[in-house]
Formats: structure tokens, C-alpha cells, sequence
């Protein structure tokens, strides 16, 4: 201050102190308004969530906020369209011709509609200046927190972790196929092969967030449009030629069969068509998120269209009602190939690989779970506080989806029962939920009665799917044995 005291005693000095104080105060409000137009682009975005003091490891180090729709796009993919779809042309042995497509299309409107729904529901919070990053978050925030905490929750993790132990056991199986292809008369066992891909899986587990997966969830999709031509090719080679079995599209089976088969094919379409995994895939997007989902899920449901009713079209034409659950094995009868030997190879490679990918996705929520108990977020995020806990932890959850896929190599029919509790309500009916909680639309309007309606359709699709899936546990049960060869 008695510095200032010359310079503000003469008139010069202190018109000179006026124009500096008036230009200081322009370029102040300036970039005021600068700094809060970038706010409101980003009212919730990864600058503001590095800067909480409450957020968690598994948000900071596995959810991270850095990619684009593309990424999105390739991430989606690689979480719906993988090797289930080849069991869809065994899903239209139960439905027929006309069921059979007119199920797949009701698949993709509902789903591509919940997936949206969800999308505008995380946008809606994210402008608000609460952006969540999972699953568990939004069902917290929405219905309240013990929704989150002991239905949704446990549920997705179920669902994911399942979904992991299913790539494994689904990836033993391919491997195996091909060793006997080429070595019929080998004494390898399934569960030496499930344990081979284990490895595998327990190599990429250690990746160390779901936007590192974006170049791998690209080549998957690549993969994915891969072994679906080659199923296509092949189906239509062998229907067009004398080798197949003869064309049936009859339905088999008395009446009781029948019903519960239709049930079981409802499941298995809708858990083809699940995610279970929408907001964390979201939450990998960098601010603002507007518009992003809706871009990434286009992408998705071009490749799903494409790979999904060329697969079962052409498989159902070719072998009828005697299509197998993965239609590739109808390309082997009795050790025979029906394909030339190469191009067997060629389709299972292409599928063992992308079952890796989709099993590394389906990790990323266990993933996240893991890291918010073990990782300290305060710590740089290749720190040993954090590495050696984070590759302990993962191991032993690859580990545990190893043992158990080549201790149950019938997994298969307990999947099934994780999809009718799992998949159906993640998918189909708490996303209609979640819109109507948040937005409050009309009792007059036609969306309100839409979600209504999907939801309760839904509801009861997943009860009857889950009795249709116990049924058939309990039929198998006669033959299930631990580490069976089979």
C-alpha cells in the first residue's frame, strides 16, 4: 500500500490505476464465463470426478472416462454379439420359422430401445452434475439404496461373472474340438483345455481398464463378423449339398416338451441378446456423453443385424430341427467333417479368440469391485500399492472362473438360470423402470404404458424362463459329474 501512495497521488497515475483496474475486471469476467460455459459442458465429467474426494479406485482406475462413441461401439459389440448367437438356429428348433424371427425381431427393437432408455437416463444425471458410472449407482440413486445394494448389485454380478465362467468353459469346448479334429483318437480331457484358456484369460485379465480394451473390442468385432461368415458359409454349403441331414422344421416333442422348449428358446434369445453392462460401457465415454450411446449402440445393432439373422437363418435352413446348440458342431457328423478340415479350424480360432475378448469385458465389473476394495485412490494407479493387489486379486478371480468351468462342464443349464434372473431384469425391465422413475412421463402418454407393458411382459417371460431353466436342471442332473469329459 505505501508503495502505491506516489503513483495514486498524481492524476496521471490514477487514471492510469482506472484503466488497468477496468481491463483487469473485463478479462476476469471473460474468462469467468469462459470457465462456466465449460462447466455446463461438462457438468459431471472425469476432470470433476478425479477431484472428489470420495470417488473410489474401481471409478478412477477401471472406469475411465477417456473414450468416444467409436470405442463405445466396439466395446457394445463385443459385449452382445459373441459366440452365443451361434446357438440361436438351436433356439428356432423350439419356435419355428415364424416364432424364430419374429422373436429376434422383438429382441432387437425391445433391446435397442431399453439400451436407449438407459443412455437418456445416465444423460439426465450426468447434466444434473451426477454422473453415474454403474449399474449399482443408478438403481442407488433412483429406487433407493438397498436396490442397489442387494438386488442389483448381486444380480449383475452374477450375471457377469457367470458370463465369465460360460466364455471359459465355451472356449475349452472349441479347443477341444479342434484337438480331436485333427487327433481323433487323443486322450486330452475337457477340463485340460478349459484350464489352457484360463491361462489365457488370466494373461489379459491384467489389463488395466475397460478403455485399454478398445483396440482388443475392435479386432473382436472384426472377429465377430469373422465367424459368423464362416457359420453362414458353411451352413449354406452343406444345406446346398447332399451331406446335411435331410430338412425337417417340424417341432419335436409332446405338448409339455414343447411349451418349456419355447420358454427355453425365449431365454436363450433374450440372454443373446443381453448386456447387463450398459452404464459401466457409458461411463468409459468422455464428457459430455450426449448423444455418444445412441451413435455407439448404432454401430452395435449394424454388426448384430448382419451376424445375428445370417447365423440363424442360415443354420436353422440348413439343419432344421436337428440344428445343436453351437451350430458349428453340425459341421462334424460322426468325426466326419462336412466342411473342408481347414475351415473348421479357421471358424473355431476366430471364436476361441473373440471368447477371450468378451470374457476380459465381462470381467470389468468384478474388475471394478475388486479395486474399490483393494486400491488405494489416493495412490498413483501403477504404484505397488496398487499393482500388486489389483494382479492378486485378478488372478485369484480368473482362478475361480477356471475351477468352477472345468469342475461344471455343464454350466451351460445353470446359465441359463442366471439369464432368466439376470440378463431379463438388467435388460428389459429396469431400464423401462428407471425412465419412468426419473422422467415421470404421463399416465395419458403412450410411453409410459409402453415401458408398463414391457415391463410386465417381461416380468413374467423371466419368472416362466427361470421355472423352464430349473426344469431342465433337474432333467440333465442325472448326467452331471465333476470334470466330465464331455
Amino acid at each position: 500500500m505505501h508503495t502505491l501512495k506516489p503513483f495514486l497521488s498524481s492524476e496521471l497515475g490514477l487514471g492510469h490505476n482506472i484503466f488497468y483496474f477496468q481491463a483487469f475486471t473485463e478479462k476476469k469476467q471473460r474468462m469467468g464465463t469462459l470457465f462456466a460455459d465449460e462447466k455446463s459442458e461438462d457438468p459431471n465429467g472425469v476432470h470433476q470426478l478425479h477431484h472428489q474426494h470420495d470417488a473410489d479406485a474401481g471409478a478412477l482406475f477401471v472406469l475411465k472416462s477417456k473414450g468416444s462413441w467409436l470405442h463405445c461401439g466396439y466395446h457394445l459389440t463385443t459385449s452382445i454379439v459373441a459366440p452365443p448367437l451361434l446357438s440361436l438356429p438351436y433356439a428356432f428348433t423350439f419356435l419355428g420359422w415364424t416364432a424364430g424371427i419374429s422373436c429376434l425381431v422383438i429382441g432387437a427393437l425391445v433391446t435397442f430401445y431399453s439400451y436407449n432408455l438407459i443412455s437418456r437416463v445416465l444423460e439426465h444425471h450426468a447434466h444434473n452434475g451426477k454422473r453415474q458410472l454403474r449399474f449399482r449407482d443408478m438403481a442407488r440413486d433412483i429406487l433407493g439404496p438397498r436396490w442397489g445394494r442387494y438386488f442389483v448389485g448381486p444380480i449383475q454380478f452374477a450375471v457377469c461373472f457367470g458370463a465369465v465362467v460360460a466364455c471359459t468353459l465355451l472356449g475349452g469346448q472349441c479347443m477341444k474340438a479342434i484337438y480331436l479334429l485333427s487327433n481323433p483318437n487323443g486322450t486330452m480331457k475337457l477340463y485340460e483345455f478349459v484350464i489352457i484358456f484360463g491361462c489365457f484369460m488370466l494373461i489379459l485379465a491384467q489389463i488395466p481398464s475397460f478403455h485399454s480394451l478398445r483396440h482388443i473390442n475392435l479386432l473382436s468385432l472384426i472377429l465377430c463378423l469373422a465367424y459368423s461368415a464362416g457359420a453362414t458359409a458353411g451352413s449354406i454349403y452343406i444345406g446346398d449339398s447332399s451331406k446335411g441331414p435331410k430338412k425337417d422344421y417340424s417341432l419335436k416333442g409332446d405338448t409339455e416338451n414343447r411349451l418349456f422348449g419355447v420358454f427355453n428358446a425365449i431365454a436363450i434369445i433374450a440372454t443373446t441378446y443381453g448386456n447387463g453392462i450398459i452404464p459401466e460401457i457409458q461411463a468409459t465415454l468422455a464428457p459430455p456423453v450426449k448423444g455418444k450411446m445412441f451413435k455407439g449402440l448404432c454401430v452395435c445393432y449394424f454388426i448384430l443385424i448382419v451376424t445375428f439373422f445370417s447365423v440363424s437363418v442360415s443354420g436353422y435352413w440348413a439343419f432344421g430341427n436337428e440344428s445343436k446348440g453351437l451350430i458349428l458342431s453340425n459341421f462334424v457328423d460322426n468325426g466326419n467333417p462336412l466342411v473342408p478340415t481347414w475351415f473348421i479350424y479357421m471358424t473355431n480360432i476366430f471364436t476361441i479368440t473373440q471368447l477371450s475378448a468378451v470374457g476380459v469385458v465381462y470381467l470389468q465389473p468384478t474388475n471394478e469391485v475388486l479395486e474399490q476394495a483393494f486400491g488405494d485412490p489416493k495412490s498413483p494407479e501403477f504404484s505397488k500399492r496398487n499393482v500388486i493387489p489389483r494382479v492378486i486379486s485378478r488372478s485369484l478371480a480368473i482362478t475361480i472362473s477356471t475351477i468352477i468351468a472345468a469342475m461344471l462342464p455343464f454350466f451351460g443349464d445353470i446359465n441359463s438360470l442366471i439369464g432368466a434372473f439376470g440378463f431379463i431384469p438388467l435388460d428389459f425391465i429396469l431400464p423401462v423402470i428407471f425412465y419412468n422413475f426419473t422422467f415421470k412421463p404421463s399416465k395419458r402418454s403412450f410411453i409410459f404404458w409402453l415401458n408398463v407393458t414391457i415391463a410386465v411382459a417381461f416380468s413374467a417371460l423371466g419368472a416362466i424362463a427361470a421355472i423352464a431353466a430349473v426344469r431342465q436342471i433337474v432333467i440333465d442332473a442325472k448326467d452331471y459329474r465333476l470334470f466330465a469329459n464331455v
